[in-house]
């Protein structure tokens, strides 16, 4: 239902592709769809759930982005849904103390891992703000529309300060994060902990030798 009412408000999307993301199983199915639809430009990783179980959280806001960035064939550009709330969260990987903070650390960490393994793409992370989204709620202090433009404009602009990559940006301005994101240790036990779960390698594009 929700598919279609995406297709009544923009007529002239191409097509839409649906799946449940805490599912792995049809997760990788829905990356080989989007593969048989050709090259993309530009993905946005934006689904994410909130006040739901922490298995559900890690499924959907950690596993989701990672098999889809590892199986879809590399688009110009990706754009992760990070949060100011990655602050409070823990690199330690340990699913008996899992948050929603920790899975926007993870969608960071995945942003970066991607700018450091893939020259070619232009990967970034975005914190939307508190915004009166369904997950916000309508009490949520921020704008509307400073919730979606930094990440369209991260996708189409051809502004310099636009064709970066590995950066944390809230409302098109660069913003600091936790520096545990650009750890590499944490970054391979990331990798490795994604792998193990759900059986899907990250391709990694192995450095030239240097002379």
């Amino acid at each position: 239902q929700r598919g279609k009412q995406a297709l009544d408000n923009y007529p002239g999307a191409a097509n839409i592709l649906i799946a449940d993301l805490s599912d792995i199983d049809e997760t990788k199915e829905l990356a080989a769809k989007v593969n048989a639809l050709g090259n993309f430009d530009a993905v946005i990783h934006n689904a994410g759930v909130y006040q739901v179980s922490n298995e559900l959280i890690f499924s959907v806001n950690t596993l989701a982005p990672y098999i889809l960035t590892s199986l879809i064939q590399k688009p110009k550009r990706i754009i992760y849904l990070s949060s100011g709330m990655h602050r409070q969260g823990s690199a330690n990987m340990e699913k008996s103390s899992y948050n929603y903070s920790d899975s926007k650390l993870h969608d960071l960490i995945l942003s970066m891992i991607v700018s450091r393994h893939w020259p070619h793409v232009y990967s970034n992370a975005v914190d939307p703000g508190w915004v009166p989204t369904k997950m916000g709620g309508h009490g949520a202090p921020d704008n509307l529309e400073k919730g979606y433009e930094t990440q369209v404009w991260l996708a189409v602009s051809n502004d310099k300060e636009a064709r970066v990559s590995g950066r944390y940006f809230h409302h098109k301005r660069q913003d600091d994060y936790l520096p545990v994101a650009n750890d590499v240790k944490v970054q391979e036990k990331f990798i490795a902990m994604c792998e193990q779960v759900t059986g899907v390698h990250f391709p990694v594009v192995p450095t030239p030798w240097l002379k």
